[in-house]
C-alpha cells in the first residue's frame, strides 16, 4: 500500500514540476519547427547562373535510388542551343515521390549538383498523379508544383548549401559537345584526352565518334 502511494505521488509530482513551465507546444500550421539545414524533404533541380540547366543526363541519381523512384531520359543537346552544359540534357526527369524514401542518394550520386534535397515536407494530397513530379514541377515548383505541395515559408531554393557539385568543367577539364567549338587554352594548359581525341580528328578529317565510343 505505502509503495502504490509513493508511485502515485511520485507521478502527480512530475505533473505539477512540467505544469509550471512554458508550453513547447507549436500551433501548425501557423507556426513551424524550424528544420536542420541538411534537412532531406522535396528536391528540386538547379540551373547554372547562365540559365543552362545542371543535369546531364548521366542517369546516376536514377541508378543510386533504392526505391525506384527516378526516371531520367536523356537526349543530345544541340550544340547551337544547348539546354545544360554536357554532351546530353535530361529531357524527361520524374520523380515518383510516393516511391521516394528521401534517402538523399541522388544528390550524393549526382556530380554536377543538379539535384538537391530541400525542406518541404508537407506532401499530402488527393491526388496519386500529382505525386509523379516532372522536369519543369522540379525546376520551378513555385510555378508547377500542386498547390497544396507547395509552402513558400519553408519551400526555398537552396543552391549553395551543398559543396560537392562542381561545373562540367571542372569536371571534365576542357570537354565540349561534339560539334561544337572547342574551348581556347591558355599558353601552357595540358591537353585533356578528350581534347586530344578531338584535334588530331579534326586533322585527319574525321567523322566524330558516335556517342559512348570514346574510351
Amino acid at each position: 500500500m505505502a509503495n502504490d502511494l509513493t508511485a502515485l505521488l511520485k507521478g502527480f509530482w512530475t505533473t505539477l514540476k512540467h505544469a509550471a513551465r512554458p508550453a513547447v507546444t507549436l500551433n501548425y500550421p501557423e507556426e513551424k519547427k524550424p528544420l536542420a539545414v541538411n534537412f532531406r524533404g522535396r528536391h528540386r533541380l538547379y540551373r547554372h547562373e547562365n540559365g543552362l540547366e545542371r543535369c546531364i543526363g548521366c542517369e546516376l541519381c536514377a541508378g543510386a535510388c533504392p526505391s525506384q523512384a527516378i526516371l531520367v531520359e536523356p537526349a543530345e543537346n544541340d550544340p547551337h542551343a544547348p539546354v545544360s552544359p554536357g554532351e546530353r540534357y535530361a529531357q524527361r526527369y520524374e520523380i515518383n515521390m510516393i516511391r521516394c524514401i528521401f534517402c538523399g542518394f541522388c544528390e550524393e550520386a549526382c556530380p554536377v549538383d543538379a539535384i538537391k534535397l530541400g525542406q518541404e515536407y508537407e506532401l499530402a494530397d488527393y491526388d496519386r498523379a500529382s505525386f509523379v513530379y516532372t522536369k519543369e514541377m522540379l525546376l520551378e515548383p513555385e510555378k508547377y508544383a500542386p498547390k497544396r505541395q507547395l509552402h513558400l515559408d519553408v519551400d526555398q531554393a537552396r543552391p549553395a548549401y551543398t559543396s560537392g557539385g562542381k561545373a562540367l568543367g571542372e569536371l571534365y577539364g576542357t570537354y565540349h559537345p561534339m560539334g561544337s567549338s572547342a574551348p581556347e587554352r591558355a599558353a601552357g594548359e595540358p591537353v585533356s584526352g578528350d581534347e586530344a581525341l578531338h584535334e588530331r580528328m579534326a586533322t585527319r578529317g574525321e567523322d566524330a565518334l558516335p556517342p559512348g565510343a570514346e574510351g
